[in-house]
């Protein structure tokens, strides 16, 4: 795949997607927005492709944000139709159906943070800071960070970040529970990638199932969430890599595990 702001590479089971703006500090605009809906959609097709790692050019920024030139020049329903255009690209890159591990390499600061924390894990260099600034441009999130940010820190923290707009270290956001693991900037693409194959070894449907679960599960009550994790554990015994992995067990044997 060949993108003007994008950079794809694939390998071994990992797709490596890198916003490449470094000059803006990897600003998302519309041009990026869309080659990320084009690269996702791609994505959840390919069956080769196990587990993606995203980040951004350069080493001083993730994503630091979106492009405040465009969002300068926003009528009322031109900035709805914006914020409903971004939220539906994160909510693809949330449902892929197979992890997606935001690498934060630098600034992770409105859509940047909320581009992060649509992605299934996240792990941060030292360096990173994590934020939801929009309050000091007069504004709110827009791509849902609204909305994921007390779902993963809870309420009260989540609202302290979004009305402050104070960006927060990597290490805070660890304590926070915003990101999974802190480390140093060097071993960033590195810990990014044995974390994705800790994920490969394990059986492609039932990774899949087990998102669906909690994804969807969230926005259920408790009751409807344990009818679909129901469901979703019927729909992994009829697989060929529940017989192999439960066999292997049995056999004392690494599972091969096929994808069906």
């Amino acid at each position: 795949m060949a993108y003007q702001t994008l950079l794809f590479d694939k390998r071994n089971g990992i797709a490596y997607v890198t916003v490449n703006r470094p000059e803006k500090l990897n600003a998302l605009n519309h041009q990026v927005m869309t080659e990320l809906l084009d690269c996702f959609k791609t994505l959840h097709t390919d069956d080769e492709v196990r587990v993606v790692i995203l980040t951004g050019s350069g080493e001083k920024a993730f994503v630091a944000g979106a492009d405040i030139n465009e969002l300068a020049k926003q009528t009322p329903v031109e900035g709805k139709a914006l914020a409903q255009f971004g939220q539906r690209v994160f909510y693809l890159i949330e449902n892929l159906g197979k992890p997606v591990i935001a690498a934060i390499n630098g600034f992770a600061l409105g859509g940047g943070c909320e581009l992060a924390m649509a992605c299934t894990l996240r792990i941060a260099a030292e360096t990173a800071r994590i934020g939801q600034p929009e309050v000091k441009l007069g504004l709110i999130p827009g791509y849902a960070g609204s909305q994921r940010l007390p779902r993963l820190i809870g309420k009260s923290r989540a609202l302290e970040l979004i009305l402050t707009g104070e960006p927060v270290t990597a290490p805070e956001a660890h304590r926070l529970g915003l990101v999974n693991q802190v480390v140093p900037a060097a071993e960033l693409p590195a810990a990014a990638e044995r974390l994705a194959q800790k994920i490969i070894v394990n059986a492609p449907l039932a990774v899949k199932f087990a998102l669906e679960a909690v994804n969807h599960g969230m926005e259920m009550t408790a009751t409807e969430g344990q009818v679909l994790e129901a469901t979703l554990f019927g729909l992994c015994c009829t697989t060929a890599d529940m017989n192999e992995g439960t066999l292997a067990f049995l056999e004392k044997r690494p599972a091969k595990f096929t994808g069906h």
